[in-house]
């Protein structure tokens, strides 16, 4: 009876992790945010800026709801594995077996098994990136409305990227951009640095328009509320009527459907882009050569 007590009050304590961070960032935005004036597409608020001596480096709101995300995800995951034993199926770890198989037969699918140790990776890109999109339904910024996060998260694909085709060795890496024919090599060193730009600015661009276009049906339909009811006595005429139903229907698409979307094709991005970079052919061979030289001169 104590065991299971302990258990349920860990299990209670976990799960609060959970939303605590969520609520503090609620309570943030209450004490420190200023209430905008109409439509606000300014960006992250600015907490504070930390000197550092050599560098000025702004807190801003994407960097704090960043964090606040990562600390959910993490009790989240301590929540589902929290008593998992073998041959005792429950609930939650069947939910937890569920979400690791598919993934990995995400990895096997598009990246092939050599790259089954990349299932943690994409998982958690595909998590971060959904509900970091999806903070915007507490009313809290979203952080990859932020072109800094995204970006941040495409440098990181860039260098996986890279550094699976140096895998292959410098000079098969250099040849590649000599690849179809030499005179093409402008391009493809243009494509090269193309890869992480588009794969921000996709991401960035399509969180951000979904905010933008919400903000401004909700403000229309204000102002084309109070122009056509405004007649109405007393405080009837205050009261947005015309906002109360679309502004959730057009939430349902740009905060859920949009955001677990964006996620999902960031993650796809970055699993065919990395196993996109990484001859396997080329790497066993090129394995099997060093390998052919060591005995030889081992002998």
């Amino acid at each position: 009876m104590k065991g299971k007590k302990t258990f349920r009050a860990v299990d209670i304590i976990l799960l609060s992790m959970v939303f605590l961070p969520i609520l503090a960032g609620i309570a943030l935005k209450v004490l420190y945010v200023p209430a905008p004036e109409g439509i606000d597409v300014t960006g992250a608020f600015i907490f504070f800026t930390a000197e550092l001596g050599f560098a000025s480096i702004p807190i801003t709101e994407a960097q704090v709801n960043s964090w606040l995300v990562i600390i959910s995800v993490f009790f989240l995951c301590l929540y589902l594995t929290h008593g998992i034993r073998a041959g005792v199926s429950t609930r939650r770890q069947l939910a937890a077996e569920w979400a690791v198989e598919k993934c990995e037969g995400l990895i096997s699918e598009n990246m092939g098994e050599h790259f089954s140790g990349f299932a943690p990776f994409i998982a958690a890109v595909m998590v971060l990136s959904a509900l970091s999109s999806l903070m915007s339904l507490f009313g809290l910024f979203p952080p990859t409305s932020d072109l800094n996060v995204a970006a941040g998260w495409a440098i990181l694909v860039f260098i996986l990227i890279t550094y699976y085709k140096m895998k292959c060795g410098p000079v098969n890496y250099l040849k590649s951009f000599a690849q179809p024919v030499p005179f093409l090599t402008p391009l493809n060193v243009i494509s090269e640095v193309a890869t992480p730009v588009s794969m921000a600015f996709r991401h960035f661009g399509n969180i951000l328009s979904g905010t933008v276009v919400s903000a401004l049906v909700a403000a229309g339909l204000q102002g084309l509320s109070h122009a056509l009811l405004g007649w109405l006595p007393g405080k009837l005429g205050e009261i947005p009527f015309l906002q109360i139903g679309l502004p959730a229907v057009l939430s349902v698409y740009f905060d859920l459907f949009s955001s677990v979307l964006q996620a999902f094709i960031f993650a796809m991005l970055t699993m065919l882009y990395v196993a996109g970079a990484f001859d396997y052919e080329t790497y066993s061979k090129r394995k099997e050569k060093k390998s052919n030289k060591s005995v030889t001169y081992g002998g």
